[in-house]
C-alpha cells in the first residue's frame, strides 16, 4: 500500500509538472520543432508590446520559453569570444540573471551570422546553450553552470569559415548536438546529465546548418538532414534507423506532422517510413516549385507553406503538393515564420512584422509593424505572447 501511495503521489507531481510546462517554448521552433503554437493563440496584430529588454552582444538564437523565464544566448566582444546565456522575467522583462563564458573554438564568421546562432534548448530542469565556438554549456534555471565541453579540444577541425548555427535538441536525456561541416563532420549525442559522449556520428564533409528534427510520432528518434539527405537515428544509442538518401537542403529544416515527414530536397519532398522496408522510407511526392529559400517550411491542417527566394509565401496541400495560392511578402527572409490560429507570423530581414492570415481562399497580409531592427532570428511563443530577439532588444508581444 505505501508503495502504491508513493506510486500515485509520484505521478500526480508528474501531471501537474507536465501541465505546468504544456506551452512553454523549449527548443528552436517549439518544443516539437514544428513552428506552430498548440497552446494559447496569439493576438491578431503585432502592436500590443507588453515590455522591451535590452541585450548584450549579438545573437541570432530563438528566446527559449520554461514557465515564468524566457532565456537566450549572445555574443560579444570584438571577437565574439564572450559567451553570454540570459534569462529574463516573462512578467516584466527584467533580466533575472546573466551568466558569461570564453569561448574555446573559433569564432570566425560570415558578418551576417555570429557566434550566438544556435537556439538553446531545454529538458524543463536544464538550459543547454550551442555556440558557433562548438563549446555545449549546460545551467540550472537558476544559472549555476552543471558542465561545459569545449568539443574543439577533442575535434579541432569542426568548424567552418562562415560560422556553425544548427541548434540543439533533447531527447531521452540526450543532447543531440550537430557539428557538420566540411572537414571533420560529426554529430553527436552528449549525456544530458555531464556532457560526456554517449555516441558520435561521421556525416557526410559538407557545411550544414540545418537543425536536428525530434520526430513526434515516435520520440525514439531524430531526424537529422544533411547535403545526403536525411538519417532517423536513435538518440539513446546513435544507431540509424532509417534513411532517404536523395539529397537534401544544408539551409531549411525539415518538418514533421502526421508521420511525414517534409523536407527540402528537389524543392520539396514528403516521406514517411516505408511499410515493406522500414529502413528505406516512401516518397510520397516531389514537388520542384516548393523549393523554400533560407526560411524552413511549415505544415498546418493539412497545407504545406514555404517561402521561396523571391519572398513569395507559397501554400500547397500536404497530400500531393499541389499549390493552393501564392502571397506576396515584403521584403527577404532568414527568420522562419511561425503559425498560430491560421495566422502565420513572418518577420523579414529589416525588421517588418506582417501578419498573414492562411483561412481565406487567398493568403492576406492583415497586419504590418516596423520594428526598425534587423531581425535574422525565428520568434517563439508560449501562453498567448510572441517573443521576438534583434542584436539589441527582446520584444514580449501580447
Amino acid at each position: 500500500m505505501k508503495l502504491l501511495n508513493r506510486i500515485c503521489v509520484a505521478c500526480l507531481v508528474c501531471n501537474l509538472f507536465t501541465a505546468a510546462w504544456a506551452e512553454d517554448w523549449l527548443q528552436f521552433r517549439g518544443s516539437d520543432n514544428s513552428g506552430i503554437v498548440r497552446g494559447t493563440p496569439l493576438p491578431e496584430t503585432l502592436d500590443g508590446s507588453e515590455w522591451t529588454a535590452s541585450l548584450s552582444g549579438r545573437g541570432l538564437s530563438s528566446p527559449i520559453i520554461l514557465g515564468d523565464r524566457v532565456i537566450l544566448t549572445c555574443s560579444d566582444g570584438y571577437r565574439q569570444d564572450r559567451l553570454i546565456v540570459a534569462c529574463f522575467s516573462e512578467k516584466t522583462g527584467d533580466k533575472l540573471w546573466q551568466r558569461e563564458f570564453w569561448a574555446t573554438g573559433r569564432t570566425i564568421c560570415h558578418e551576417k551570422m555570429c557566434v550566438a546562432t544556435p537556439t538553446p534548448a531545454s529538458d524543463g530542469q536544464r538550459i543547454f546553450a550551442f555556440y558557433s565556438s562548438n563549446d555545449v554549456i549546460c545551467l540550472d534555471l537558476e544559472g549555476n553552470l552543471q558542465w561545459y565541453r569545449g568539443l574543439t579540444f577533442d575535434f579541432p577541425n569542426v568548424s567552418n569559415s562562415l560560422g556553425m548555427a544548427s541548434s540543439l535538441v533533447v531527447r531521452d536525456g540526450t543532447v543531440v548536438c550537430m557539428a557538420e561541416n566540411d572537414t571533420q563532420s560529426l554529430t553527436f549525442g552528449l549525456n544530458a546529465e555531464d556532457g560526456t559522449t554517449r555516441w558520435q556520428l561521421e556525416r557526410p564533409r559538407s557545411a550544414n546548418w540545418t537543425s536536428p528534427i525530434v520526430w513526434p510520432e515516435d520520440n525514439s528518434l531524430v531526424l537529422l538532414q544533411s547535403s545526403k539527405g536525411v538519417s532517423a537515428v536513435d538518440p539513446r544509442t546513435g544507431a540509424t534507423a532509417w534513411e532517404y538518401l536523395d539529397g537534401a537542403a544544408t539551409i531549411p529544416s525539415l518538418t514533421v506532422a502526421n508521420g511525414v515527414a517534409y523536407v527540402p530536397s528537389h524543392g520539396l519532398t514528403a516521406i514517411k517510413p516505408g511499410s515493406s522496408d522500414p529502413r528505406t522510407p516512401e516518397i510520397l511526392w516531389q514537388v520542384a516549385q516548393l523549393s523554400p529559400s533560407t526560411a524552413s517550411p511549415l505544415v498546418h491542417e493539412g497545407r504545406a507553406y514555404v517561402i521561396n527566394n523571391a519572398g513569395v509565401l507559397v501554400c500547397a496541400d500536404i497530400t500531393n503538393g499541389e499549390r493552393k495560392w501564392q502571397c506576396r511578402l515584403t521584403g527577404k527572409f532568414s527568420a522562419t515564420p511561425i503559425i498560430s490560429a491560421n495566422r502565420l507570423y513572418c518577420f523579414n530581414e529589416q525588421g517588418l512584422g506582417q501578419v498573414v492570415r492562411l483561412d481565406a481562399e487567398q493568403g492576406e497580409v492583415i497586419h504590418t509593424r516596423d520594428f526598425e531592427q534587423t531581425i535574422l532570428a525565428t520568434p517563439s511563443a508560449a501562453n498567448g505572447a510572441l517573443y521576438l530577439r534583434s542584436d539589441r532588444n527582446l520584444w514580449k508581444i501580447k
